[in-house]
């Protein structure tokens, strides 16, 4: 089995209930779009599990319809590549202190009922997160402490504490029309079937288990940018195969899956229209016990810097799908707005094993006569590598990692355990070394908080929460709190100096490559896709993608 380390890049849609005339949303071929615009792009997957349901709440995240995207929004969207917030159902946001945010809402903004949108909304649903816990799946509520309605454009949010760590939490959070979910008795199991209502580009149009149908809001607040009059999205099958095959043959316009060999059985059916941009996501990194010698030696962590054949990693164990990862931990070159500028290519590491022998011999381990690698008890090193042994990529991964460190003289033994019992292990920290995923999202202090803050670590035996390799550092955890209650971005790109530096100087862990966000699109009707070339947008950033579109025709 292929082990999925990426952000699923497949645009999801929502699903609407049958009308008694049992529309399946095929029925309609149209040639042609209006004024100009493209008449439909098909889509994949849209959520739902096996047996899909009409459910578009937008809070239930294991069985809502991925329409919701495009029904409602959020206050900001996020371009999840470069990590701007966009301004989007607000205008503008305001730190008035570090516990107070202040949000100016947009003008003539109206619901795809014709009611307006107002304060009043944004107040509504940030309660109902409140008084509904099983629906704030951000967990904005930990931060927040009180959000009132100044006036009928103005909102005011306070923090119990500095707020700034939780800002994009607000990219996540869909508005929903107080004048419709005041009326529900139990927000909790409503499945919204009946047209929802959302400010979003996009309504229901028709819906059946295996295609559901969007239709272009004419009354949109930005209607000029969208461009599409439908999007159809089709039921995945279960093992993929279909799919791409579906995909090979040109019949989706977008989709976002993981596809062997996508040159040959994808852009090479049609150069001119088919097309694939796989960004990087988190960091798959080589996690050390840092309790245990000789991993607990900063000296032998720099050691190993260049000791990993990257490259040859991401060639032949990935299929060259991704690239290899920066030692800062942050996600390049989308990121690299955050790095210093005295870190050498963008601090991905090179591959010299004669560099790493000397390093390793001058840092008190040299080998031996018969080419063993010795510790500082004069005694070989042998330790074990983990991978579970299911997931196929990181096994081969493995193998090469384990390649390069028997070259430099040491004895390592790799194991695959089950899934299940590597991430117990790894959790417990009962391990010598193993793979390890961190990173990957726009929240900065989440970035470097999850894998190394003290407070997320845990005794050996004991769970850890995310800092599996045990990294315990003052310094480390001051700078973390520095990001967490910084509001200016200065103060924040400060802090992510100093712990990108931390990452290259104390080596808690090494990143060596990036997981793969799958992305998978066709120009033949649609154009202004994201792209290396034009990289505005994310895979999955999907309001920020259907308001670029343009029709292909245009382009011409």
């Amino acid at each position: 089995m292929r082990r999925s380390t990426t952000i699923r890049a497949v645009a999801f849609a929502t699903a609407a209930t049958l009308a008694v005339s049992g529309c399946t949303g095929t029925e309609q071929q149209s040639s042609g779009g209006t004024d100009g615009r493209v008449a439909f792009l098909d889509y994949g997957d849209f959520g739902g599990g096996s047996n899909p349901q009409a459910n578009y709440n937008p809070y239930l995240d294991a069985t809502r319809l991925g329409a919701t995207d495009y029904v409602f929004e959020q206050l900001v969207v996020y371009d999840k590549y470069a990590c701007e917030a966009k301004p989007w159902l607000a205008t503008e946001y305001a730190w008035k202190d570090p516990k107070t945010l202040i949000w100016t809402l947009r003008e003539g903004v109206k619901w795809n009922d014709g009611k307006p949108f107002t304060a009043d909304d944004v107040v509504f649903t940030y309660e109902l997160l409140k008084q509904h816990k099983a629906l704030d799946n951000t967990g904005i509520w930990r931060y927040l402490s009180a959000v009132q309605a100044t006036d009928a454009k103005t909102v005011s949010m306070t923090f119990g504490e500095p707020g700034a760590a939780a800002f994009t939490l607000f990219g996540e959070i869909k508005i929903v029309p107080k004048h419709v979910w005041s009326l529900v008795d139990d927000p909790v199991t409503f499945t919204n079937p009946e047209k929802p209502v959302g400010t979003g580009p996009f309504t229901v149009k028709a819906f059946n288990p295996q295609q559901l149908t969007l239709g272009r809001n004419p009354d949109y607040w930005q209607a000029d940018k969208v461009q599409v009059d439908e999007l159809r999205f089709h039921k995945a099958d279960g093992g993929g195969q279909v799919d791409q095959l579906k995909l090979s043959r040109g019949e989706y316009d977008h989709n976002g899956m993981f596809v062997p060999d996508i040159k040959k059985t994808f852009v090479d059916r049609d150069p001119e229209h088919n097309h694939y941009w796989y960004p990087p996501g988190g960091s798959i990194s080589f996690y050390m016990n840092l309790t245990k010698a000789p991993f607990n030696d900063t000296a032998f962590r720099k050691a190993l810097l260049t000791a990993f054949n990257r490259q040859e990693i991401a060639d032949k164990a990935q299929l060259g799908y991704v690239t290899p990862a920066s030692q800062t931990a942050l996600v390049v070159p989308g990121q690299a707005a955050w790095l210093p500028s005295d870190i050498p290519n963008q601090g991905v590491m090179g591959f010299d094993l004669a560099e790493a022998d000397a390093a390793l011999t001058a840092a008190g381990y040299p080998k031996n006569g018969q080419g063993k690698r010795l510790g500082k008890d004069g005694r070989p090193i042998a330790f074990t590598f983990r991978t579970p042994g299911e997931w196929t990529d990181w096994v081969q991964a493995g193998k090469i990692i384990v390649g390069n460190l028997t070259d430099l003289g040491f004895d390592v033994r790799q194991e695959g355990p089950t899934p299940q019992t590597y991430e117990a292990d790894r959790a417990a920290g009962n391990y010598d070394t193993l793979l390890g995923v961190h990173g990957g999202s726009c929240n900065m202090f989440r970035n470097f908080q999850e894998p190394l803050a003290s407070d997320q670590s845990a005794p050996i035996g004991k769970k850890a929460l995310s800092n599996f390799v045990r990294w315990t550092d003052p310094r480390t955890d001051q700078l973390i709190e520095t990001l967490r209650t910084a509001t200016e971005e200065s103060a924040q790109k400060a802090a992510v100096a100093d712990l990108t530096k931390v990452m290259v100087d104390e080596v808690p862990m090494i990143p060596l490559w990036y997981g793969a966000k799958w992305f998978q699109y066709r120009t033949a009707r649609a154009v202004g896709w994201p792209s290396e070339d034009n990289p505005y947008a994310a895979p999955g950033d999907n309001l920020l993608i259907i308001t670029n579109l343009k029709p292909a025709t245009a382009a011409k």
